[in-house]
């Protein structure tokens, strides 16, 4: 079939189009420049560069004519900061854009849509007790983003939402999310200080068969949490420092309440710029010091998620982090489309 992608040209959205078009479907994607440099992307990939954001119903309309997928691999994430509400950011960038794309994909024939979305939401529904949607303006965002998606789907119309968890792997000239934990391992002095807890995690590959599976496999409305594979921080933080040279340092794992003291002095900083993140990162404890673990068969295995190398996932996110630490490659950062 066809696929329009808003973000092909990103980490996600261009491994995607590469396991799409090697299924044999043709792929078409709006994203922004510039490429980063040493990217490759598929050749088969039609890119049109530019801001959906500015492009009127009438030109995304054109580019979704004739096609039967539609992939939204683009928004912004967690570690936005901005002024306060910083809800009103994540509406503009995560929910108005589902509406209205999906508005027009319904219009013109689209029957399959796949969006990436984030693991957060699972555990606001899973976890209610934690009131995650009261404290946290981005897993509020993500709740609301699903909403919105799914209200659109029926028996005509598939739409899939991807619960994304940690993400590993690169894109050459792509600075790696994974910067600030490369710099927190190169930069302790002795041991990594590290709270207890853990997450679920996936291979960039792997996301790019989550979304071709959703685009095929996907009946109705349907939100799968993505996970794979399971380790705790001490685990994670392990392999990173053997990928980085730093095997010798130990992981000492921090109370909670050390954990809430510094969430609170980051508060604090912000409040003093004027500025707000999208976590409440007091409160936010109550995840970063759990496991986050999601298994296979959730969602993963549903999507015909196949088995992959994570730890050589996580060396090569850190090798490239070192690499730009040390200023051996240049790039430019993961943003939203």
């Amino acid at each position: 079939m066809k696929v329009f992608m808003i973000g092909g040209t990103g980490l996600l959205g261009s491994e995607a189009a590469r396991e799409l078009i090697a299924r044999g479907h043709e792929v078409i994607s709006v994203a922004l420049p510039p490429l980063p440099e040493g990217a490759v992307l598929p050749q088969q990939m039609k890119i049109v560069y530019g801001n959906y954001l500015e492009m009127t119903d009438v030109e995304i309309e054109n580019y979704m004519v004739d096609c039967e997928g539609f992939v939204f691999a683009a928004g912004v994430d967690e570690r936005v900061e901005g002024p306060a509400p910083i809800y009103d950011f994540y509406k503009k960038y995560n929910i108005d854009p589902i509406r209205r794309l999906l508005t027009i994909a319904k219009r013109v024939g689209v029957k399959h849509v796949a969006v990436c979305g984030s693991y957060f939401a699972h555990f606001a529904k899973v976890r209610p007790e934690l009131e995650l949607t009261k404290y946290h303006p981005y897993i509020r965002s993500r709740i609301d983003q699903e909403n919105a998606a799914m209200s659109f789907a029926d028996d005509t119309f598939d739409v899939a939402v991807l619960e994304l968890p940690y993400i590993f792997g690169t894109q050459p000239g792509r600075k790696p999310v994974w910067m600030f934990m490369a710099e927190q391992i190169v930069n302790s002095k002795k041991n990594i200080l590290y709270p207890k807890g853990g997450s679920a995690m996936v291979t960039v590959k792997q996301v790019g068969q989550a979304i071709a599976g959703a685009i095929e496999l996907n009946k109705g409305g349907n939100c799968y949490p993505i996970g794979y594979y399971n380790k705790t921080w001490i685990e994670l933080i392990g392999v990173a420092s053997q990928a980085l040279g730093y095997q010798d340092k130990k992981v000492t794992t921090i109370p909670d309440f050390l954990y809430k003291l510094g969430g609170a002095q980051l508060m604090k900083e912000q409040k003093k710029k004027n500025i707000q993140g999208g976590l409440h990162m007091v409160k936010f404890s109550a995840l970063q010091c759990s496991n986050l673990f999601i298994d296979k068969s959730e969602g993963a295995e549903k999507l015909g998620v196949k088995p992959d190398d994570i730890d050589s996932a996580i060396a090569d996110s850190m090798k490239l982090c070192k690499a730009i630490m040390e200023k051996k490659v240049n790039s430019i950062s993961m943003r939203g489309e």
